[in-house]
């Protein structure tokens, strides 16, 4: 990892506090197109929005990659890439199965995640750690990466039964490879939440 800078600090809470607000109007947009005009017009709210959003992701592989953060770079790449999946090659190319409430309840598990992510890392980049902003870091992935996994499984599952050949079997294929991905990334979770929360048992225990 890269040695700690004033001019890197900086950088990574801009970059995590721009993220952050980016994600809150994908949640904004998302809730209030649900609730006043239904959630099969979601992707006309948002999609664009969501899209570039996530794209701006990929410097997160970057980062990982030359050391910036200490995030390991295959969970980086298997979050980023599997998302990237989901705004560029479902939703853009059939924005039909947007109309499902999978579209709707995939981008609220995403949104939250990363507005509650991002926050978190910036506010403690900045020196400042919320202990409400821990908790709900290290907590509510219980929820939104099981919402957030069947809803981008059922999205792919979806718009497989419109293709055929060698299409199909490959949407097929990456469903098959979310069984071990959902695993790594849950398990990742896990470990990093132990850490977290037995780090701060054993530092009540040592006082």
């Amino acid at each position: 990892m890269a040695p700690s800078s004033p001019l890197r600090t900086g950088y990574l809470v801009l970059y995590n506090a721009l993220s952050c607000a980016a994600w809150a109007v994908v949640l904004y947009r998302t809730v209030t197109s649900c609730l006043t005009i239904g959630y099969p017009y979601t992707y006309l709210e948002v999609g664009e929005w969501t899209r570039w959003t996530q794209t701006a992701a990929c410097l997160e592989v970057l980062h990982s990659l030359f050391g910036i953060v200490r995030a390991p770079i295959a969970t980086t790449v298997m979050q980023v890439m599997s998302r990237l999946l989901l705004v560029w090659g479902i939703t853009y190319p059939f924005p039909f199965v947007t109309q499902a409430p999978f579209y709707a309840s995939m981008l609220v598990a995403w949104s939250v995640t990363e507005v509650i992510r991002y926050s978190y890392f910036a506010t403690s980049l900045a020196g400042l750690q919320p202990s409400f902003l821990t908790f709900l870091r290290y907590n509510t992935f219980f929820i939104l990466y099981p919402l957030g996994i069947f809803s981008e499984c059922s999205l792919i599952f979806i718009t497989s039964k419109f293709l055929q050949g060698a299409e199909q079997y490959m949407l097929y294929a990456i469903l098959a490879i979310y069984i071990p991905g959902s695993y790594t990334l849950y398990t990742y979770m896990m470990k990093q939440r132990s850490k977290v929360f037995g780090g701060a048992q054993t530092a009540k225990k040592t006082q």
